[in-house]
């Protein structure tokens, strides 16, 4: 095994532990950690898989981003005032829709050729990415962040102290 695939496994078994304290953590801040940890792992499986765009983006977009917005929406929300119930009717849809994902997934590996080595990997061009991200496609990434946008403004207003105006 050589030194990369060994820094792979690890970063995978990093990863794996830290969706595992998602899942499992009782505190929601704690949960928030550790998604951060499992989508830095994530864009450090990226650099390893020669895809510095995605690790980029993962870490700007998921480990940035997305955890600052849910610690700042859980900042503003009185969480302590909701009563928690974690046993619910949902949990028999939870486990089938789980099953199913595992299903897709394990089909999706074992129907793909993989490469046999790491030097089979070729890496993707950062700059073809790039230009076709802010040429192409860029009215639906501009579309998209007016989206969330919107969706934060909208949260910020439910979540605000005082409810209705008076």
């Amino acid at each position: 095994m050589s030194p990369v695939e060994a820094f792979f496994y690890v970063l995978g078994v990093i990863s794996l532990v830290g969706a595992l304290g998602v899942v499992l953590s009782r505190n929601i801040v704690h949960a928030a950690l550790f998604l951060l940890l499992a989508l830095l792992t994530i864009a450090g499986l990226y650099i390893v898989l020669f895809s510095e765009f995605l690790a980029l983006v993962q870490v700007l977009i998921y480990g940035g981003a997305i955890i600052v917005v849910i610690l700042f929406a859980l900042m503003l929300t009185r969480t302590r005032e909701t009563p928690v119930r974690l046993n619910n009717n949902q949990r028999p849809l939870a486990l089938v829709a789980g099953i199913g994902a595992f299903a897709v997934l394990t089909a999706v590996i074992l129907v793909n050729k993989w490469p046999n080595t790491v030097e089979e990997i070729e890496p993707v061009p950062f700059r073809p990415v790039a230009e076709a991200l802010f040429t192409t496609w860029a009215v639906p990434f501009e579309v998209a962040s007016v989206l969330l946008l919107v969706a934060l403004i909208g949260a910020i207003v439910i979540a605000r102290p005082g409810g209705e105006e008076e």
